[in-house]
């Protein structure tokens, strides 16, 4: 970020200079020759453009005119310094867009843009890294590589974490087998040494008949 301050070399140049470069922004200084002062400008890309008319001032003008046109320049915030007074008339036609300031006007401006310029330099930066990281974000889902949003998990691959059991099988693996023993009673143990009655025998039915003697 920088400024591109537009001067005739001479000795008040210096002086100058040093009090704009108290606003705490980055001044490129130059003389307002073509096609110099413009593949500056090119390079630099400043946020700002400040041009003295102290010397030469129809070629200031003129200079200015075209900074404002150029599709490198045009949006770079426009100051005239020292505009003579039976010039202002003109510079203000031409270039509406333009700002007269001494050079106290011009520094506390140029530590408004300074502060403007960062700001938006901050922005940007955290915007590409946003982006940055959305990209990679969808890189990584096209691959498989992490769940799209809300999707539920295909049908037997869920992980066996947190699964519920199906129905009628929940607790069937901890279910103990002593209980499903416990559940027949056992058979009762026969006495040691305990002889086997035998069944009585069923007295005959019938009854022995008494021999009787037959008389003589």
């Amino acid at each position: 970020m920088s400024v591109l301050y537009l001067h005739f070399e001479n000795s008040d140049r210096p002086a100058r200079l040093a009090k704009l470069q108290k606003s705490g922004a980055h001044i490129v200084v130059a003389e307002p020759r073509w096609p110099s002062f413009f593949e500056l400008a090119k390079r630099e890309k400043p946020y700002a453009l400040a041009i003295d008319f102290s010397q030469a001032p129809s070629h200031a003008l003129e200079t200015a005119d075209y900074v404002s046109k150029a599709r490198e320049t045009k949006d770079a915030a426009l100051f005239l310094l020292r505009v003579p007074t039976d010039r202002k008339e003109a510079a203000a036609k031409r270039l509406p867009q333009a700002t007269i300031v001494t050079e106290n006007e011009l520094s506390a401006k140029l530590a408004e843009l300074e502060r403007e310029a960062e700001a938006r330099a901050r922005e940007k930066k955290e915007a590409a890294a946003l982006a940055k990281k959305a990209a990679r974000a969808a890189k990584a889902l096209a691959a498989g590589k992490i769940p799209a949003a809300g999707k539920a998990p295909a049908a037997g691959k869920a992980g066996s974490a947190g699964k519920a059991p199906a129905a009628g099988k929940a607790g069937a693996a901890d279910k103990p087998k002593s209980a499903a023993v416990a559940a027949k009673p056992a058979p009762k143990a026969k006495p040691p040494g305990a002889a086997k009655k035998k069944p009585a025998k069923k007295a005959s039915s019938r009854a022995a008949k008494p021999s009787v003697k037959k008389k003589k």
